[in-house]
C-alpha cells in the first residue's frame, strides 16, 4: 500500500518501531517518559496503547540502569530500542555504551550479538544551554563498534530506523530535536514528508545527493541539511551551482559518494553542527585530502560548533550554530577563491 501522506519525523519514527514491533516479537521499547507521554520528542508515541507496558516500559531516572539492561536484554536475544532522553546524557552511561555494547561482540569472540537501538534527541537552536543542546556525531563515530545514524527527514527516519532496528550491532540512532515536527518547536518545512504506509528500508551507508550542483560540494547531514539547501537556493541566484549531499549515517560513511562529487566541483564545504575540533567535518576533508588533493581547486572549509559549551543566551547560540547565510559565505569564499 502507497500513499502521499505527509508524516512529521516524529510519527515516522514511531511507525517504524510499530511495524517492527508487530512482526517480531523480541522488539521493545524502554526509557524516560516513552510509555504513555510517547517520549518528549515523540518518537514513542502511540506504541504503550498497542503493544502494553511489557513491550513499552518507563524506566527510573537512571541512564546508566536502563542502557546496561538494554546490552543485557539484546545479548539475551532481544532487540531492545533504549531512548536515551537527550544525547547530552551519555556522560552518565558510556561505560554501558561503549565499554559493553560496542564492544561485548568482539570480547565475546562473535558468539554474543548486541542488537540494540540506543535512540536519542540531539541539537541546538532553542536555548536548552549547554547541557541539553549537542550534537556529538563525532563522538560516537570515533568509537568502533557502534553505528550511528542521523536521518534529516521522515522518509529517512523511518526506513533508517527499520534498517537499525534489524541489525545485529548496536546503533546510534540521532535525531535532532528541531526536526521532529512537535507542535512546541518549529521545524523546517522540508523534513515532514511523504512516508508509505508501508515497511521500508533504507541501507546504511548510502548517502544521498539532495541538490545537485557543478560549482561546489556541501556535505552535511540532520538539521544542517536544511541549512544547506537554503544556502544553496541562495547562491542559485547569483549563479553559483552548489551540489548538496545528506550523508544520512556516519557509521558507515559513504566516502565513495563525496569523492565523485568533489571531483567533479572540484570544491568542498563540510557543515555539522558538531564541534569543529577533532570532528566528522575533519574527518570528511582528510578523506579527500589522502584520495586525490589535486581535485580540489581551493582549499576545503568546514562549518561547526566553536570549542565551546552551547550557549543558553538565544543570540550566543545563534551565533555558534552554522546556518544558511554562514554556509553561503563559505562557498561564495570558496568558489571565488577568497
Amino acid at each position: 500500500m502507497t500513499s502521499n501522506r505527509i508524516l512529521p519525523m516524529s510519527r515516522a519514527i514511531s511507525e517504524a518501531i510499530a511495524q517492527e514491533m508487530r512482526t517480531d516479537p523480541s522488539v521493545f521499547v524502554m526509557g524516560e517518559d516513552i510509555g504513555a507521554y510517547g517520549g518528549i520528542f515523540g518518537a514513542t508515541s502511540g506504541l504503550l496503547d498497542e503493544f502494553g507496558d511489557g513491550r513499552v516500559r518507563d524506566t527510573p531516572i537512571s541512564e546508566t540502569g536502563f542502557i546496561g539492561a538494554g546490552v543485557g536484554a539484546a545479548m539475551s536475544g532481544m532487540r531492545p530500542i533504549v531512548e536515551l532522553m537527550f544525547v547530552d546524557f551519555f556522560g552518565v552511561c558510556m561505560d554501558s555504551i561503549y565499554n559493553l555494547a560496542a564492544k561485548n561482540t568482539y570480547f565475546s569472540g562473535g558468539n554474543y550479538k548486541v542488537p540494540m537501538v540506543i535512540m536519542t534527541a540531539t541539537g541546538g537552536g532553542y536555548s536548552d544551554a549547554g547541557q541539553h543542546s549537542q550534537t556529538l556525531h563525532g563522538t560516537f563515530a570515533h568509537l568502533p563498534g557502534m553505528k550511528v545514524v542521523a536521518p534529516s527527514n521522515a522518509y529517512d527516519a523511518k526506513g533508517l530506523m527499520a534498517t537499525a532496528i534489524r541489525d545485529d550491532s548496536p546503533v546510534m540512532f540521532m535525531f535532532h530535536k528541531g526536526l521532529q515536527g512537535l507542535a512546541w518547536m518549529a521545524s523546517p518545512d522540508g523534513a515532514a514528508t511523504v512516508v508509505p504506509e508501508d515497511t521500508y528500508a533504507i541501507p546504511f551507508g548510502q548517502a544521498k545527493v539532495v541538490r545537485e550542483g557543478k560549482d561546489a560540494t556541501i556535505v552535511t547531514l540532520s538539521m544542517m541539511v536544511h541549512h544547506a539547501l537554503d544556502a544553496a537556493e541562495a547562491l542559485a541566484k547569483e549563479g553559483i551551482e552548489a551540489e548538496v549531499i545528506d550523508l544520512r549515517t556516519i557509521v558507515p560513511l559513504d566516502r565513495d559518494t563525496i569523492l565523485k562529487s568533489v571531483a567533479k566541483t572540484g570544491r568542498l564545504i563540510v557543515v555539522d553542527e558538531d564541534y569543529k575540533s577533532f570532528g566528522l567535518t575533519g574527518e570528511i576533508i582528510a578523506t579527500v585530502a589522502e584520495h586525490d588533493p589535486t581535485c580540489l581547486k581551493s582549499a576545503p572549509r568546514r562549518l561547526a560548533v566553536p570549542d565551546v559549551p552551547i550557549p543558553y543566551s538565544r543570540v550566543m547560540e545563534q551565533f555558534v550554530l552554522p546556518n544558511a547565510k554562514t554556509i553561503a559565505d563559505s562557498v561564495r569564499a570558496s568558489v571565488k577563491g577568497a
